[in-house]
């Protein structure tokens, strides 16, 4: 937890280091993807308490996975004096739009867990995706003696976390000679219920199949419940990513095998203080990555404890 702590002090310095140019930035919009989902709003909870703090009122508005609803609730918040666009899309095909209305109107975009390919925001601010997939399929992978039959089930296609897990993941498989991926499915939502159906689907196709690799917690779960369901007579092992708060009491008893935790707290506060050092007027790098943290049930009490 030593790199937790440090990077957790390093966000405390850089929120004394900003707080002088807050009184530049009253009002700032938040456009979030769906706020059913934990991971988005866990993102949200960190942008509004840490802006709070520095007097800054945040309009948030859900797209509920909408690209069209999303589309249309930032024209909206184009119109409420916003200094800031905090801008987490609604998917890939609907990505651009948000981001070309907001830099039309000299609006600076900050870009969270997904990037607009050829309308990027002024900085893109994510986990390091692929490193962090990599580092679970590794685990998984090793856990199972490095050998056997593996499916993937990816989250929704094309959006920038998606690219990047299946990227990291695939490195992984290729490190291992042993392990043959049979199968991958992609979902819409990045749910339980996808995760649970479509390892359902899978497994009755692929009955050998000894390691799972959900590219979200909500589907390493519902691959949980597949696997229990499917009466799958040998040991699976299974990994997700996110480290979803109702995740990981589940991976501390053992329900599955590893995550990546990500720093949902700490990405929303990093919005914050790039939002207003761009609206300062200050150039930030087009990526800003996190770490995230491998979790297992070994450590996920930890986490449990003390969410980053």
């Amino acid at each position: 937890m030593k790199l937790k702590a440090s990077l957790l002090a390093a966000s405390a310095m850089a929120a004394f280091a900003f707080s002088a140019e807050a009184a530049e930035v009253k009002r700032l919009g938040l456009a979030v993807t769906n706020l059913q989902a934990d991971y988005f709003n866990q993102i949200k909870i960190g942008v509004e308490d840490y802006a709070k703090e520095k007097g800054i009122e945040v309009i948030t508005v859900d797209a509920k996975n909408d690209g069209a609803t999303q589309v249309s609730q930032v024209q909206d918040l184009l119109t409420q004096n916003i200094d800031a666009l905090i801008y987490l899309p609604a998917g890939a095909a609907a990505a651009t739009v948000p981001a070309r209305l907001a830099r039309a109107q000299g609006i600076p975009v900050v870009n969270v867990d997904r990037n607009a390919e050829g309308e990027p925001g002024d900085t893109f601010i994510a986990t390091d995706n692929a490193a962090s997939a990599y580092e679970v399929c590794k685990h998984i992978i090793g856990l199972a003696g490095g050998t056997g039959e593996m499916i993937m089930i990816h989250g929704q296609k094309g959006t920038t976390p998606e690219v990047e897990r299946t990227k990291g993941c695939m490195k992984a498989i290729e490190e291992n000679p042993g392990v043959e991926l049979v199968a991958q499915q992609w979902s819409n939502q990045w749910s339980q219920a996808e995760g649970l159906d479509i390892s359902q689907n899978l497994l009755q196709a692929n009955p050998k199949v000894s390691i799972i690799f959900g590219q979200a917690d909500g589907l390493a779960m519902g691959a949980m419940q597949g696997v229990k369901v499917s009466n799958i007579d040998h040991r699976v092992y299974i990994g997700g990513f996110d480290g979803d708060t109702t995740a990981l009491p589940v991976l501390a008893e053992g329900g599955y095998d590893a995550t990546a935790t990500q720093q949902v707290r700490g990405i929303g506060r990093l919005a914050v203080d790039s939002a207003i050092k761009l609206a300062a007027g200050e150039e930030l790098p087009a990526e800003q990555l996190l770490p995230g943290f491998l979790t297992t049930p070994e450590n996920a009490a930890d986490y449990v404890a003390e969410h980053p």
